[in-house]
């Protein structure tokens, strides 16, 4: 198998290698501003490349554009410097049951083919003794939802970071999502979504998970 049939069979199928975004060690050593200058110039020259006449109005704007959606658009959950604060509160009410943030809409990037990913999250937790502040769970699924994914690891990253937050184990998470890849190119199926799903602690029980489906179906 060439490098060029290897790099099909990847790009139809959801690999990943780590939980962690693939990112250099040099990564956040330039400025924003100086990947702009560096992303718009090259996506000149990919314009250029396919025949687009650079000197149009509509068109020389766009290298710019582009540049400047990547890096503080699209892309920003890629610097940690825009990972929302999150603020825990403690659990004054004693309330001891699930919590549940249900249809989070989130916009993601397929790495494969830089082709939109988007959908709905639906988040469920018990306290362990703090809670969040409910904006904060949607400020999450944003920040790792901009930067260039497979569903799968977004699941991870999101369920992860909520753990860790939260301080427990009593987290789970949904995602369901349709994929440019899928609906635009290849196959062209318009219609199906993909969905994910992880969790923890209590939730590993049958029956706490379909408490929680049974919430999530409600909102919908």
């Amino acid at each position: 198998m060439n490098t060029q049939e290897i790099y099909e069979l990847i790009g139809d199928n959801h690999q990943m290698t780590s939980a962690d975004s693939p990112l250099r060690p040099d990564a956040f050593e330039k400025s924003d501003d100086q990947k702009m200058v560096t992303i718009e110039k090259h996506f000149k020259a990919i314009m250029e490349e396919m025949g687009l006449d650079m000197t149009d109005d509509s068109l020389q704007g766009t290298p710019h554009r582009v540049a400047k959606m990547f890096i503080k658009e699209m892309f920003s959950g890629l610097d940690p410097k825009n990972k929302p604060k999150v603020s825990l509160f403690e659990n004054e009410y004693k309330y001891d049951k699930m919590l549940v943030e249900a249809n989070i809409n989130f916009n993601s990037t397929c790495e494969h083919h830089f082709l939109p990913i988007f959908g709905k999250a639906h988040i469920g937790y018990i306290s362990s003794g703090k809670v969040i502040g409910l904006s904060k769970l949607n400020r999450i699924v944003d920040y790792f939802s901009r930067r260039p994914q497979v569903q799968e690891r977004l699941i991870m990253q999101i369920f992860n970071d909520l753990k860790l937050s939260l301080g427990t184990q009593n987290v789970i998470v949904v995602m369901e999502a349709a994929h440019l890849c899928v609906s635009s190119r290849g196959i062209k199926d318009e219609n199906s979504y993909t969905s994910t799903i992880q969790y923890g602690g209590i939730f590993n029980e049958k029956e706490n998970r379909d408490d929680f489906f049974n919430l999530i179906k409600k909102e919908k």
